[in-house]
């Protein structure tokens, strides 16, 4: 059974930092191209970041471009994302997503000050 917890969030002023955590099982991780997606309130689902298996490659929404950084520790099967210079229009439940199908329960990260 797939599983993903994910872990990290809360509440921080404008300007602040977070690093969100995703742990993985019930699949071959270290195989796996892995993503974060989030969901702001009111509004749909959005793509936030991706990293290949090996996590040699990643990519990023435009509007979390330098300010966001998404990881991978295989040996752990855990996934990360590194939350920088937070914006208030950043505050929105992150899930980190295998596949087309699975996410996990969320992680809720609000920006206010």
């Amino acid at each position: 059974e797939v599983q993903l917890v994910e872990s990290g969030g809360g509440l921080v002023q404008p300007g602040g930092s977070l690093r969100l955590s995703c742990a993985a099982s019930g699949f071959t991780f270290s195989t796996s191209t892995m993503r974060w997606v989030r969901q702001p309130p009111g509004k749909g689902l959005e793509w936030v970041s991706y990293i290949s298996s090996g996590g040699s490659t990643t990519n990023y929404a435009d509007s979390v471009k330098g300010r966001f950084t998404i990881s991978r520790d295989n040996a752990k099967n855990m996934l990360y994302l590194q939350l920088n210079s937070l914006k208030t229009e950043d505050t929105a439940m992150y899930y980190c997503a295998y596949g087309v199908t699975y996410r996990g329960q969320g992680t809720q990260v609000t920006v206010s000050s």
